[in-house]
Parts: C-alpha cells; structure tokens; sequence
C-alpha cells in the first residue's frame, strides 16, 4: 500500500558543507524548500521529489550568502530553484537505504546518489504519523556549473570542488 508523505519543514535541515582554505569548514543550508514521497510505509521503491529556493540560501554571512546567489554560483535570478527527483529508493542488506535521482542545479542535471538511514515511524501528539531520515552524500559543485574558483597568493585553493550534503529529513503522512 503506498501512501503520501510531505516534508515537515519545522523538524528537517537541508544542509551543505564545503571546506574553506582547504583547512576549515563552512555550513550553509536553505530554508525554504518542498518535498513530497509516495511510498508505503518502509518506503523502499519510494518515489520522492525535493525542491529548494536557492534565495533562501544562508550560511550565517550577507556577503558570502550574496555571492553564492550570484552568477559565479547559483544566479537566482535566472535559476531560482534546485530540484531533484528520485529514480530509486532501494534497501540495503544493514537496513540502509540508497538513494538514487536526478539533481538540477542551474540547467545542469546529474544523477546522484544519496546514503540514507531510516529513523523509523511515530505517531506525534496530534495522532500524524510522521517518519525520520538521516540522508548524506557529496556532489562535486563544478558539475553543476558552480565553478567559481580562487587561489591565495600562496597557491591554496579557496573553496573546495566537493559538496558534502547533510539533511535531516522528518516527513508527514498525507494521505
């Protein structure tokens, strides 16, 4: 049986992490964003689809977020959302699952590949049944046209190629 299920977006974090001076590491994460599955209720074979408001980017810094909206990344005003549609949930032998789907950033879409583990199901106080994920991964941001790129005057590299993807996910039973 295969039911719907809606992202709660007061108990989820879309976030992203990417090194800085090849040394540190800054946390950025969007804050408007939409996801619904259909699924049944160990999800495995579910079909989900994400989307977020790139202009809701922020990682804690005005100039930088203005940077990433621009051109030399994410060029909102003529990208305004990223997407990403699944073409494969499938369930490991440990209980993890993979998944699988097309990620569009900019006009650039790749599949990719996404670890994720199953928190479980429960029921919240208001009787919504509601389920939990841990879902991580990297994508190299210069596949998808993000290709700003600095040196330091000593040679090191300023941001790092590799996006790693960090996402708490709690999902609402719909219908």
């Amino acid at each position: 049986m295969s039911n719907k299920w809606s992202i709660d977006p007061m108990h989820s974090d879309i976030e992203f992490k990417v090194k800085h001076l090849m040394i540190s590491t800054v946390t950025g994460k969007f804050t408007s964003y939409k996801a619904e599955a259909e699924a049944g209720d160990d999800f495995t074979d579910a079909s989900i689809n994400f989307s977020a408001d790139v202009n809701s980017i922020t990682t804690g810094n005005d100039q930088r977020d203005g940077h990433l909206k621009s051109d030399d990344f994410f060029n909102v005003e003529k990208f305004p959302s990223l997407n990403f549609s699944s073409t494969a949930f499938t369930k490991n032998a440990d209980g993890t699952y993979v998944l699988t789907g097309d990620l569009t950033i900019r006009d650039v879409t790749k599949s990719i590949s996404l670890n994720v583990e199953f928190n479980g199901l429960m029921t919240d106080f208001y009787g919504n049944v509601k389920a939990g994920f841990d879902v991580t991964g990297k994508i190299n941001r210069k596949d998808f046209d993000l290709k700003w790129t600095a040196t330091t005057e000593a040679g090191g590299i300023v941001v790092s190629d590799e996006v790693k993807l960090v996402c708490n996910i709690q999902m609402a039973k719909i219908a």
